[in-house]
């Protein structure tokens, strides 16, 4: 493989790795944030944005640890044939189906885009009593499948590269 996608992979897989890790601990201010909710609900007034806070954290969660799952292979994959072919095999048929990934995150991005120019323009908040603004967990949202499709193509790079009997690294 030429060494500019090389580097692509490997600055790919460096990024996501970072930001996975580090959105891996957005579970714990996430159970800090419930914590806080169930204790302001017991003794105290009830607090009305924890529900959301909480919402917005998973989001942030799954969306920008969702790239670093697909470089550990994390994903679910049904196993029926998969575990018997050679590893040149496996390469191609994931080459086909991380192609599918791309064509859906691509669509995916560009309908994330336009609610995320709609957010902005119109100041979207929602339909709570807290009435937070919508925008900031939108581009959030862009961001990780922006990185989920980064990765998609990393990943379609070492697909290549392993079924024309070169695996990278």
């Amino acid at each position: 493989m030429p060494r500019t996608i090389r580097m692509f992979v490997r600055a790919v897989d460096a990024m996501n790795r970072f930001v996975g890790r580090c959105a891996m601990y957005l579970i714990f201010v996430m159970m800090a944030v419930l914590l806080y909710s169930s204790v302001s609900k017991t003794f105290f007034n009830p607090s009305i944005w924890t529900l959301e806070v909480a919402q917005f954290l998973m989001v942030a969660y799954f969306l920008l640890g969702g790239a670093y799952s697909m470089q550990l292979d994390g994903h679910v994959r049904m196993d029926l044939l998969y575990s018997k072919w050679s590893p040149r095999t496996k390469a191609m048929v994931d080459a086909v189906t991380v192609l599918l990934l791309i064509f859906y995150l691509s669509w995916l991005l560009y309908g994330g885009i336009s609610s995320t120019q709609y957010a902005l323009q119109y100041n979207e908040t929602s339909y709570s009593a807290w009435s937070p603004r919508m925008a900031p967990i939108k581009i959030v949202m862009c961001i990780g499948v922006a990185m989920m499709l980064l990765q998609a193509l990393s990943t379609l790079c070492r697909d290549i590269a392993e079924a024309r009997g070169a695996p990278l690294e």
